[in-house]
């Protein structure tokens, strides 16, 4: 018997583009698909940590673009998509990762700049990936668009309010988004990463109290590691999937299996966490 992988899972010959590649899962998942055989145009904000893992696709003889970009500035977006296509010669994979967790607390501590800026990172930069890279999706119809969600957007958490209000909203555009462009041959899906290890979530894992409460709704009891998020980027990239569109696929340990969420001592030292 071959050992080796099923052709429907192998990536060679696309080219993907990822946001948020610098670190945690974006970085995890930009390797993994360089690893499946993709071209990878890798962006961030970090010029540094991403000459680091384009040197390391580079390796593996694939090709590897390091994008500066901030994704909060449309134009940025604009300009690092047309680079990725220009040097690549396509685009056939584009994957939604960049985000971030900033203040957090009570709704009415929130202020409307906490909102604004949680928002324009963690959705509007989505759109705005989508509306310059679906073009190029479309007129060759074929391509795989991967959201990163979370499992914060299928349920309510307290004092993260607009961290879940977003990333639902991401869910619900993967949705309409998928259903606009199958007929083009584009597909559309999500994935909704539980409780990772990441340095977004450090400060929470980091402590022994908020990481016991909230693995105590984690039936796999620990914490992912961006490593486990790869193989769902992979499957929804290549032809395994090809009849896949609109899907939101949880990668949490069986959270989202159990009735309820995190403990509401664990939430309030999390939000006491997040808010230094």
């Amino acid at each position: 018997m071959s050992s080796q992988p099923s052709p429907s899972f192998s990536l060679d010959g696309k080219n993907a583009f990822v946001t948020g590649a610098s670190r945690g899962i974006g970085r995890a998942i930009a390797l993994g698909l360089a690893e499946a055989g993709a071209n990878v145009a890798a962006v961030a904000r970090s010029t540094d940590a991403l000459a680091e893992l384009t040197a390391e696709i580079g390796k593996l003889s694939r090709t590897a673009l390091a994008l500066t970009c901030d994704v909060a500035d449309a134009d940025q977006i604009g300009l690092a998509v047309a680079d990725a296509h220009a040097e690549l010669g396509s685009l056939d994979i584009v994957v939604n990762c960049a985000g971030e967790i900033a203040h957090a607390g009570p709704f009415l501590d929130l202020t409307a700049e906490d909102w604004r800026r949680l928002f324009q990172v963690n959705f509007e930069s989505v759109l705005h990936v989508c509306r310059v890279a679906g073009p190029h999706l479309l007129d060759q119809r074929g391509g795989s668009v991967i959201n990163v969600s979370s499992v914060a957007g299928t349920n309510g958490v307290p004092f993260f309010s607009h961290y879940a209000a977003a990333k639902a909203a991401m869910i619900s555009f993967t949705r309409s988004l998928a259903a606009e462009w199958a007929a083009r041959g584009v597909r559309v899906n999500a994935l909704t990463p539980g409780w990772v290890s990441t340095d977004l979530t450090h400060g929470f894992h980091a402590d022994p109290g908020v990481s016991e409460g909230l693995l105590g709704q984690v039936p796999a009891g620990r914490w992912g590691e961006p490593e486990d998020v790869v193989g769902a980027a992979v499957y929804l990239a290549g032809d395994a999937a090809r009849f896949v569109t609109g899907a939101c696929l949880a990668i949490d340990g069986g959270m989202t299996a159990t009735a309820g969420g995190p403990p509401m001592i664990a939430l309030l030292q999390l939000g006491r966490i997040a808010n230094g």
